[in-house]
């Protein structure tokens, strides 16, 4: 890594606003889920929801990417109308306080509807549009910015399968390639499209595969979309030490140093659960970056 690789963020265009990807943004994760990995269930009303939600905003968060299913191993399906029961009141509670940028997360066409209607700005489907045929009609119909994700597993719950790749980057590549060309087939402006490579259970259980999708970061830059990063406490990084297996909230460090290669390799949005430290990783690697 002895030069700086070249990040060309496009621009997104949402229903009625524009986001200008002119520097790496910090996306804050707001799990409404009883189940979620990291911080499931750690909700007991909207009041602490909104006041969590501040506190994100306080501490830098540019965009919130709003959940109400799980996606991990083992997590359960939510029905749509529990999933939009639980994000629905705080999408619109939120953008009466804020114009932040929202995204919800999810793989439902109904549920992006609506959360559109509450005033989300954004859709991040991890099934890249393989979940719900409908989605794909309603992002051409609305021109709403997508991010897809890679996922081994074609539809929302990530398995813990080992799965093997002769060429981990040239798979994600592929995958990419075909979904960006089905999609602007599809009528999907190519330019509100972010691509997300997983990480964790998403590409394996093996760990040394979302390494080295980190450390081969800028061969899907030349797709030309900018690309968001979550390594945010997954598994991969709970055993970087030898004879030490860390918990979730144990994976901080191991987060920070992998989310600073990834800005450095040319990643133009970090998906996050701890606003502060992830703040403070844009902000220096933003110096580091700029500081002639």
């Amino acid at each position: 890594m002895s030069q700086n690789p070249k990040n060309t963020p496009g621009q997104l265009y949402s229903i009625n606003r524009t986001f200008s990807l002119h520097r790496p943004i910090l996306v804050g994760i707001l799990n409404l889920t009883p189940d979620s990995f990291s911080d499931g269930g750690r909700f007991k009303n909207q009041d602490q929801i909104l006041n969590y939600f501040q506190e994100m905003v306080n501490h830098g968060a540019d965009w919130i990417d709003i959940g109400g299913e799980s996606s991990g191993p083992g997590t359960d399906a939510v029905s749509t109308t529990e999933e939009l029961h639980r994000i629905i009141p705080i999408i619109k509670a939120i953008r009466q306080e804020s114009d932040i940028w929202i995204s919800v997360d999810t793989y439902k066409a109904e549920v992006a509807e609506k959360a559109v209607e509450a005033g989300a700005d954004a859709v991040n489907d991890i099934t890249a549009l393989r979940g719900d045929p409908e989605m794909i009609k309603f992002l051409a119909k609305t021109e709403v910015p997508v991010i897809i994700t890679y996922s081994k597993d074609p539809d929302a719950r990530t398995t813990k399968k080992q799965i093997d790749y002769e060429d981990v980057i040239e798979t994600i590549y592929e995958f990419f390639k075909k979904r960006l060309v089905y999609m602007q087939n599809q009528g999907i402006p190519i330019e509100n499209v972010i691509i997300d490579p997983g990480m964790g259970f998403y590409i394996s259980s093996l760990p040394h595969y979302s390494f080295e999708i980190i450390r081969r970061l800028p061969e899907l830059a030349e797709l030309g979309r900018p690309i968001m990063v979550g390594t945010s406490r997954k598994s991969f990084l709970a055993n970087v030490s030898s004879g030490k297996t860390l918990s979730v909230h144990q994976r901080e460090i191991p987060t920070a140093v992998s989310t600073s290669i990834a800005v450095w390799q040319g990643a133009s949005l970090l998906r996050v659960h701890d606003v502060k430290q992830g703040r403070l990783v844009l902000d220096t690697m933003y110096a580091l970056q700029n500081t002639q």
